[in-house]
């Protein structure tokens, strides 16, 4: 399986899946239709299914343009909050399974920026996978907390945090030199974080700005929010490990 990142809106992604053949796809997330209907003409791709990863207008503006093009496809979203997401034609919970190109993607609910946010994970024959995040994770941060408290956030990060380390990661918004930025300031003793810095400013100087997709074991070193466990980072904050040093930091950054 192919992941295709297409450029939405000012700093959106929408991710277009195509399967090994170059037949076949599936859409994350697509809050506008145009780059969507257009890869699909153009590669004379037939569109199997959709995923949504919460309800924001951004990431599921698009679905109904396409539905009308593609009206048997289908519409996987989160049964907790179908009632604000578009007509779906599976509402998954915790652990389902969607079919998808030939394999499955698990659902992992993650609530924290919306309510009824999910994330899917692809697993990977080589031990990794890709995780389709939507607004829960960014390079260098997490998701504002719109309608969740911190206490989910973390519960939900724990679930994320515990993938395999090489799990690409597919998040939904391009903000990880401004993020990583911010962290570099908060936390300029991590080594890694302050080269991770100045290899995404040599890429941004050099017209390169993309950064998708992340990898897991890249945020567990450099994302604060994901090192509630370090010790380096805990004395900087004050706070015993795990939940009050995660809600330290969502007070702090």
């Amino acid at each position: 399986m192919q992941v295709r990142p297409l450029p939405a809106f000012s700093d959106n992604y929408v991710y277009a899946l195509v399967d090994g053949a170059g037949r076949r796809a599936a859409v994350v997330d697509p809050g506008d239709a145009g780059p969507v209907l257009a890869l699909l003409e153009r590669d004379g791709l037939a569109l199997e299914a959709i995923l949504l990863t919460h309800h924001h207008g951004d990431h599921v503006g698009g679905v109904d343009a396409i539905r009308r093009r593609h009206p048997g496809v289908r519409v996987a979203g989160a049964a907790a909050d179908r009632a604000r997401l578009p007509a779906l034609t599976e509402a998954v919970r915790e652990g389902d399974r969607v079919a998808l190109l030939g394999s499955e993607a698990t659902v992992i609910e993650v609530p924290g920026h919306t309510r009824g946010h999910v994330a899917f994970f692809v697993p990977g024959a080589a031990g990794g996978g890709d995780l389709f995040s939507g607004d829960t994770v960014f390079g260098g941060t997490i998701g504002n907390l719109f309608e969740g408290t911190p206490d989910e956030m973390f519960d939900s990060l724990q679930k994320l945090r515990a993938l395999p380390p090489a799990t690409r990661i597919w998040c939904a918004h391009e903000y990880t030199l401004a993020y990583v930025r911010e962290a570099a300031r908060f936390d300029p003793g991590n080594a890694r974080l302050v080269e991770r810095l100045r290899a995404l400013e040599r890429r941004a100087a050099g017209g390169d700005p993309v950064t998708v997709p992340l990898t897991l074991e890249e945020e567990r070193a450099t994302n604060p929010f994901f090192r509630w466990d370090d010790p380096g980072l805990l004395e900087r904050l004050g706070t015993p490990p795990g939940r009050p040093a995660f809600r330290r930091l969502c007070e702090l950054l």
